[in-house]
């Protein structure tokens, strides 16, 4: 049957279409509270450390028992225009128990910054954090996130070189990939994209790095757009020559499928630190 998507915005839209959705983000807001307080408590948090000049350019560092074994960046989402690293801080939690250190960065939102700006940020970020820790590099983004984490290995990335020789492995979750169909919903009103920085800005459009493993997970019962974008990147960057893998986990939404970072024995963290 063929099926054409007639309201973009709605194809997007996630609280209205997950049953109690409205609880989301506030359900984050208190654990990641309680997170930060009990790692500052045994001197394992490093908060609000500067990576730009910007008042949003800050991330927080998370820190394992003894020397870490490498870096884990997770980059949270909110379509570029909301949300800050704040509401994330427990999932740090499956790669911190597992001897990573973990950084979560703020970004500059639109549209007070334009989506090529926040991937110049979040490569600076990426950029602090390395320079702190040392070993491999592991990213990880949510939604808006998961763009993100791409971006910094296409061709066009803004990461340093020797930088982007440690990434072992990126993880997109629910990641959005080719960014033209946003140009058609209410949303880009703040995000602010054209037709050539959506271009511009689309990983599925972009080549790969080199030697890049890339896994694109989703929940099952998300959108079907996220469910695309999903399979899309997995596909396209697989005939470029990458390694990936394209995972729906069942009975996951575009909310709770951030659950599994933040659970040391979880698919999810085992696959991201593999």
């Amino acid at each position: 049957m063929l099926h054409r998507i007639e309201n973009w915005s709605d194809a997007y839209s996630n609280g209205p279409n997950i049953p109690g959705g409205e609880r989301w983000p506030g359900l984050w807001v208190e654990p990641a509270r309680l997170f930060r307080e009990s790692l500052l408590s045994r001197s394992r948090a490093r908060l609000d450390l500067a990576y730009g000049d910007g008042a949003r350019n800050r991330f927080d560092l998370f820190l394992p028992d003894g020397a870490p074994k490498g870096l884990v960046v997770f980059v949270h989402g909110g379509f570029w225009v909301r949300l800050d690293r704040g509401f994330f801080s427990h999932y740090a939690a499956g790669p911190l128990a597992h001897g990573y250190a973990v950084a979560i960065p703020s970004y500059t939102l639109c549209p007070e910054n334009t989506v090529s700006g926040v991937t110049v940020e979040i490569g600076k970020a990426i950029e602090a954090a390395a320079a702190m820790v040392t070993g491999s590099i592991r990213l990880v983004g949510h939604s808006a996130g998961g763009h993100l984490v791409s971006r910094m290995v296409s061709h066009t990335s803004p990461l340093a070189g020797a930088v982007a020789a440690r990434i072992a492995h990126v993880v997109s979750l629910s990641g959005l990939h080719d960014l033209r169909s946003l140009l058609s919903t209410d949303l880009n009103q703040a995000i602010g994209l054209d037709e050539a920085e959506a271009v511009r800005e689309s990983p599925a459009l972009l080549s790969p790095a080199s030697d890049l493993r890339l896994t694109c997970w989703v929940g099952s019962s998300e959108r079907s757009e996220f469910l695309r974008q999903n399979m899309l990147l997995a596909n396209i960057w697989k005939g470029l020559g990458a390694a990936t893998d394209c995972v729906e986990e069942a009975d996951r939404h575009h909310f709770n499928i951030l659950d599994g970072l933040a659970d040391p024995n979880h698919p999810l963290t085992a696959t991201l630190l593999g």
